[in-house]
């Protein structure tokens, strides 16, 4: 019987199985970053277990308020700097280096196809898009793979979701998960990987599969995964040029992990998003969902274009077409944080911080901060906010505040008119 890319996954890295059904899996990397991390340091140093695994398979990166913005989130930094130096952690970035970590570890080039991928985020599913097994994990899971390097988990089973047809106009990948997570509810994928297929997935760039993937976590999915294809391969060209002779050995060798065509799923779920218009969330679920036909002109008080889920260089074009020439509604305040370092330069070099700024955009560093409500876009009581990030419970962005997730372009619509707009009309 054929296996789908999870279990080839689980097979592959097992180390042991202490109960049934509870498998401890070798890490190919563990994430690290400074808001959950340092509490996993202190609780190892405080048992006389102040090491770590493999320097090497070790990512670290302060993200999620950068620059600190008070006393607190200093010593948060500080224990991870210290930490990364006094154990030899040559992937650690510090502020001036340092990008949205979903966005900034595929950068570089750090997750490949069949990985086992930990990290104490909850969007660590995100690097599923690679064909990796990609998890976020609590403070004790955290710990023991930073000391050990291995993670126990209960084999999840898989949903297929076959995604037809064609992306119509103004509909993009945040538009399909959002869509997804709205048919399947914030509970459908307890416990489980969904699996995005079909031909929709295969016309995907990596940083559309990235979003697809980041949001499995709202429909409760352990991972989001995608089938490793040239698509992958173009993508870590840059990093794996000396490993494999050519691109088709890299596919043939990545083409193990894709799922075989007699494995067993729990579920297979078909949609056709040919006919698919731009969606946004209402209310405080990510399964609350709505067409824009249904919910625009609903006032906002800020746009927030950024996150893991959408600071990438293709989210930063898509919008800047919407904005060129434009200048955003007087009632609204647009906040833009490309989501690397990287990313900001490509976008000064193709001149779309020039149009962010010239339509009235607040240009930050990369942070996570405005996403969590702890920096750089917090809301006040009351207000809204139009975002693309991936989380729109109550005061997700601030106490008393509301968000209504959506593709950058429905942001870039919504900021010119002040109120939720429909992006196709500008397009």
């Amino acid at each position: 019987m054929g296996k789908t890319t999870a279990e080839k996954i689980f097979a592959s890295h097992l180390v042991d199985e202490p109960f049934a059904g509870t498998k401890v899996l070798r890490l190919d990397v563990v994430m690290c970053h400074e808001i959950t991390t340092p509490i996993a340091i202190a609780d190892l140093m405080a048992r006389g277990k102040d090491r770590i695994f493999d320097p090497a398979r070790i990512k670290a990166v302060i993200d999620h308020v950068t620059p600190s913005k008070d006393t607190k989130t200093a010593t948060q930094a500080k224990i991870l700097r210290d930490w990364a130096r006094r154990h030899g952690v040559s992937d650690f970035f510090d502020v001036g280096a340092n990008g949205v970590c979903h966005a900034l570890f595929p950068e570089k080039g750090y997750i490949r196809p069949g990985y086992t991928v930990i990290m104490g985020d909850s969007h660590t599913c995100t690097h599923g898009a690679f064909g990796a097994f990609a998890a976020g994990v609590g403070t004790t899971d955290l710990e023991v793979g930073i000391l050990k390097g291995v993670c126990a988990f209960r084999e999840p089973k898989t949903i297929r979701i076959n995604l037809n047809g064609s992306l119509p106009k103004g509909v993009y990948a945040k538009d399909v998960i959002l869509f997804v997570i709205g048919q399947l509810g914030v509970n459908g994928a307890t416990d489980r990987v969904m699996e995005f297929r079909g031909p929709v997935v295969d016309g995907m760039t990596m940083e559309s599969r990235m979003t697809l993937c980041n949001m499995a976590i709202e429909a409760g999915g352990t991972s989001g995964i995608c089938m490793p294809d040239m698509v992958t391969v173009e993508y870590l060209w840059p990093f794996i040029q000396n490993e494999y002779p050519s691109k088709d050995a890299a596919l043939a060798a990545f083409n193990d992990w894709r799922s075989d065509d007699d494995a067993t799923y729990e579920r297979v779920l078909d949609f056709d998003v040919s006919n698919l218009e731009p969606i946004v969330t209402f209310g405080y679920k990510p399964d609350q969902v709505k067409p824009v036909s249904e919910i625009a002109g609903a006032p906002v008080d800020q746009v927030y274009l950024g996150s893991c889920t959408n600071g990438r260089l293709e989210d930063l074009r898509v919008a800047a077409r919407i904005l060129k020439g434009k200048v955003i509604a007087p009632t609204v305040r647009g906040i833009l944080s490309p989501a690397t370092p990287q990313i900001y330069k490509d976008a000064m070099a193709e001149g779309l911080i020039d149009i962010f700024m010239e339509a009235g955009f607040c240009v930050t560093n990369p942070t996570c901060g405005a996403c969590l409500g702890m920096s750089n876009g917090v809301l006040a009581d009351g207000e809204v906010c139009a975002s693309t990030t991936n989380r729109n419970f109550m005061g997700r962005m601030g106490k008393g505040g509301m968000v209504h997730l959506m593709s950058p372009a429905t942001s870039a619509a919504t900021a010119i008119e002040g109120k939720i707009a429909d992006p196709r009309k500008y397009l």
